[in-house]
């Protein structure tokens, strides 16, 4: 019989799924395990990454079920966001009816894959019995003052019509979405507190000892943690003062200039008391800096733009009066938006002041050497050193610069110490229609009035009609904008902001545990058996974003009491897994090198297409697609079903009855006996300490080769082929669970294989009877031999020596001395 994998696949899926194979329920008495993956968009099919994905996730569920852990294995859908707007617009249809076909579509897609998940745990974001705890926990921050709402400059995004959140801005200033740049605009918007947490969101770093140490340096970095002083500079023959923060506060006589951000409110202040054609030079230079992408503006190197507003600020120790210059590569989202020019000391200062001719003054000089010549200066020196040009302060290293300076600047009242963070608050409004409603009403007379929880969830009304051109669709609603107000009883009307669909994914891995709760989001017990997740699984991409926000609700979640107060991070292991490349490139349509995993599955099979997926490349490392490696996966696994399924009348035959080591007497049982043990060994390592697949892959094809060149005569022979059999059958059915219940089946194997346990490689089977050893004279390989296993240096060396053909290499030569590793070399130095 051939390997019909066409018959076979749909066989076994419908097995499992008739048996509840894959159901789980909390358990004391056994140790559970959260295998979880990051959700898909439901865009409609899946592609070759999250198929990489989901068989690593796939293949860890199972191997820790048959080794006696209680699986937690869900499945949803990240399902609201622009792309099913646009898709609507496109075909015509409404998000609601284009989410759910591709939805109903991935699901069939994830099944014929082999895909071990508990599908009573599904969860769809866009429902409303998933979205009203979205609201719900807005709520809550909103009540403890997480949420809250201010006028602001934002990121805009032209194209989609809609506000980013910073981390939302990526590569040259794009829209994360369609790379189009991202634009500033003041709005009135909805933010979370996430800086609240800023702190411990950084210190708790250092206890994710199950993350890439690449993810922890990127949260590290965005988090941006840094120590300095915040003062107060006053601007000459004026009532207006600038808030400033620096690091550096050791370098604070070395000011030649003060810049503000195009966007700092300051700048319309300055503007009006300037004579009108100064005020309309500064307001159109303002207007065109706040248009370019921040990382133009703040790119090392990059062609500085500024402008002098004719104002002055007075520099707080000494005085001395600089000019005020609006420029470019100052950002109002971070720090206070208004710097101490230092140019002797930073370089984008060096830069700017070197284009725009304004004065340079050393304060930091290396120590042992001269003062800096201003004149003479290449670039910025922002290294420590030795002050200098400062006052009584000249002489002190700059550790202790910083820690004396800043003390003046409290007691004088000029400033104060603290410490400020990269990160900023997390911007939640999006001015679309496919998103969770905020929960908030606009009252004339009590102005925002939070909707009470029994009035949740707030539905978005399904008759909306998406404009043609974009934009939000709820701003044609009026039936459902105009409300009551909670509080008062007259006339409201409803945010048409929804919210960042990060909201979403931040929490979805609670729902999962108690998917049909209606009291509260999920289930205490629940969260308090399951959480944290042991394994996370999906790109890196994700790392400054998802991540973040995840880490963040979960430590808000805890803060209101829903899980225990220690129970602070949402993941203990994150697996980053590596991109699908082809020739050379990512996959992409744009580059015509995809391929299609329904395409591949229909030729080859879900087996095939997982088997090369984890046997290709490392979890970690990005995978080169083969079409040759997939062919040569599909010819393994003819391979495997011909050596079990010709054979399956021997195999049934030779019973289940295992022959210990002692009890096999010939070179080749016992050959085959520890080939077996050693690959169940070294696969059970390479799986689950570690996880590299591919090597594990390796290891069972080795044994497949073994077995089929072994010669089986007589009943022993046969008792141990079918214990080969088994053992490859186990190990090999996480990655390739499919073909390997059909086989399990055709040899006579109990029940579900899915549901049996983990073979264990028996220790006497480990044992070797001989090793090879090698010798070696002067370093260099004379010959190899045979010896027992397990002789100490002593014994080994003895033995070797005692060889004619070792006697023989070094007759007439002086032994100066033997260098010894047990089992593996003897090296003898001669002269």
């Amino acid at each position: 019989m051939a390997y019909d994998f066409r018959a076979i696949e749909p066989k076994w899926q419908k097995k499992w799924e008739e048996a509840g194979s894959f159901h789980v329920e909390t358990d004391d008495g056994r140790p559970k395990y959260y295998c979880l993956e990051m959700f898909p968009y439901p865009s409609g099919a899946l592609h070759m990454g999250h198929l990489r994905n989901y068989s690593i996730g796939d293949l860890t569920a199972r191997f820790l079920r048959m080794n006696g852990y209680n699986v937690m294995y869900p499945m949803g859908f990240d399902s609201f966001g622009m792309p099913a707007e646009n898709a609507a617009i496109k075909m015509k249809t409404h998000p609601a009816v284009w989410t759910t076909k591709n939805i109903g579509h991935m699901i069939d897609q994830l099944k014929s894959m082999g895909c071990s998940y508990d599908w009573r745990r599904i969860v769809k974001t866009f429902q409303p019995d998933y979205y009203r705890w979205n609201q719900w926990f807005f709520l809550q921050m909103l009540e403890r003052g997480l949420a809250y709402r201010k006028h602001a400059p934002v990121n805009w995004c032209e194209t989609c019509g809609t506000v980013l959140a910073n981390e939302q801005v990526i590569g040259d200033g794009v829209c994360w979405r369609c790379g189009v740049p991202v634009v500033k605009r003041g709005l009135d918007q909805w933010f979370l507190r996430i800086t609240d947490y800023a702190d411990e969101l950084l210190e708790y770093l250092d206890k994710l000892t199950g993350w890439p140490e690449r993810v922890l340096t990127m949260q590290r970095n965005w988090i941006g943690r840094s120590e300095g002083v915040r003062f107060n500079i006053e601007i000459a023959d004026t009532d207006i003062s600038l808030e400033a923060f620096t690091t550096r506060i050791d370098t604070i006589f070395g000011i030649t200039f003060v810049a503000i951000a195009a966007e700092h409110p300051i700048v319309n202040v300055l503007a009006s008391r300037s004579g009108e054609a100064k005020r309309e030079e500064i307001l159109d230079f303002a207007a065109r800096m706040s248009q370019r992408s921040a990382i133009e503006r703040t790119a090392a190197g990059g062609d500085k733009m500024g402008m002098d507003t004719g104002f002055e600020a007075i520099n707080p120790v000494n005085g001395a009066h600089v000019p005020v210059w609006i420029a470019d590569y100052i950002l109002m989202d971070y720090g206070t938006g208004a710097i101490m020019g230092v140019p002797a000391h930073d370089q984008r200062d060096f830069d700017f002041v070197r284009k725009f001719g304004l004065g340079v003054i050393p304060v930091v000089r290396r120590e042992g050497e001269p003062i800096p010549d201003p004149d003479r200066m290449t670039e910025a020196a922002e290294s420590d050193g030795v002050s200098c040009n400062s006052g009584e302060f000249d002489g002190l290293r700059t550790p202790v610069a910083i820690e004396r300076i800043g003390k003046r600047f409290e007691e004088k009242g000029w400033g104060k110490r603290e410490t400020q963070y990269r990160l900023r608050d997390w911007l939640i409004s999006r001015q679309r229609y496919w998103g969770t409603p905020i929960p908030v009403v606009y009252c004339d007379k009590c102005g925002i009035v939070p909707l009470s929880e029994k009035d949740l969830p707030v539905e978005l009304p399904l008759d909306a009609k998406i404009p043609e051109n974009g934009g939000n669709a709820l701003l044609g609603c009026p039936d459902w904008i105009n409300t009551t107000c909670p509080k008062c009883g007259g006339p409201a009307k409803r945010e048409t902001d929804t919210m960042d669909t990060f909201i979403c994914s931040s929490w979805y891995f609670f729902r999962y545990l108690s998917p049909g709760s209606d009291g509260a989001p999920f289930r205490r017990e629940d969260a308090e058996y399951w959480m944290p997740a042991d394994l996370y699984i999906g790109g890196i991409e994700h790392a400054c974003l998802h991540l973040i926000y995840a880490r963040f609700f979960t430590k808000m979640i805890s803060d209101l009491g829903l899980i225990p107060h220690d129970m602070r991070e949402p993941f203990t292991g994150l697996l980053t897994q590596g991109m699908v490349i082809k020739d050379g490139a990512k996959m992409s349509k744009s580059l015509g090198n995809v391929v299609d995993p329904d395409e591949i599955i229909k030729k080859y099979g879900a087996d095939t297409a997982r088997l090369f997926i984890l046997f290709a490349s490392p979890p970690d490392r990005s995978l080169d697609w083969s079409d040759k490696g997939v062919e040569g996966a599909n010819r393994f696994l003819n391979r495997v079903f011909r050596l079990a399924y010709d054979r399956s009348g021997q195999l049934r035959d030779a019973g289940k009855k295992r022959i210990p080591m002692g009890g096999l007497a010939s070179d080749s049982q016992r050959g085959l006996k520890r080939l077996i043990h050693s690959t169940i060994d070294r696969v059970t390592r390479d799986i689950r300490d570690e996880r590299q697949l591919n090597t594990a892959v390796a290891r069972l094809m080795e044994l497949c080769n073994g077995l089929v060149t072994y010669n089986a005569q007589d009943a022993t022979d046969w008792a141990l082929f079918r214990e080969g059999v088994e053992s490859l059958l186990l190990c090999l059915s996480p990655f390739c669970p499919h073909v390997c219940e059909e086989l399990w089946e055709t040899i006579g194997g109990d029940g579900i294989l899915a549901s049996a346990s983990w073979p264990k490689a028996e220790g006497d089977a480990l044992k070797v009877d001989r090793v090879s050893v090698v010798l070696q004279i002067n370093g260099k390989l004379r010959e190899q031999f045979e010896m027992p296993p397990g002789l100490d240096k002593d014994e080994l060396v003895s033995r070797v020596m005692e060889r004619e053909a070792t006697k023989a290499r070094v007759e007439g030569k002086e032994i100066i001395k033997v260098i010894a590793v047990p089992d593996k070399l003897v090296n003898i130095v001669v002269k």
